[in-house]
């Protein structure tokens, strides 16, 4: 094999081991980022109401998480935008924006806690 060839190989090689693991961190990212805004939701409706999950995916925009869900039978919807990494940086339901002052409770208060983990909707 010529030697520009296998230079050429060996660096096609290493750019297809980059991008997928980019791509890897990225997934991981996003999933992190769903769990915490699907966390969330069981915070921002009445308790002991029957939610569940319809959708969980990426908002309108790629720093954006958006949870479709439903109590009884009517559908809602919750938007989670993100700074870096995993830090939510605001809230918006189809019923109201959390303020500032809210969202730091909820980050606070509950979103870390047993509790979150095990409301989780997307774990029932």
């Amino acid at each position: 094999m010529r030697p520009g060839l296998r230079a050429g190989l060996v660096g096609a090689a290493t750019l297809a081991g980059l991008l997928a693991g980019l791509a890897t961190c990225e997934d991981r990212l996003q999933r992190e980022r769903v769990a915490l805004c699907r966390r969330a939701v069981p915070a921002l409706v009445p308790a002991e109401t029957n939610l569940r999950v319809l959708r969980a995916g990426t908002g309108a925009t790629p720093d954006s998480v958006r949870i479709d869900y439903a109590v009884g039978p009517r559908p809602h919807w919750a938007l989670c935008r993100f700074g870096a990494d995993t830090e939510i940086v605001g809230i918006t339901t189809d019923r109201q924006n959390l303020s500032g002052a809210s969202l730091y409770l909820l980050k606070r208060f509950y979103l870390d806690t047993p509790d979150a983990a095990e409301a989780d909707p997307g774990e029932r």
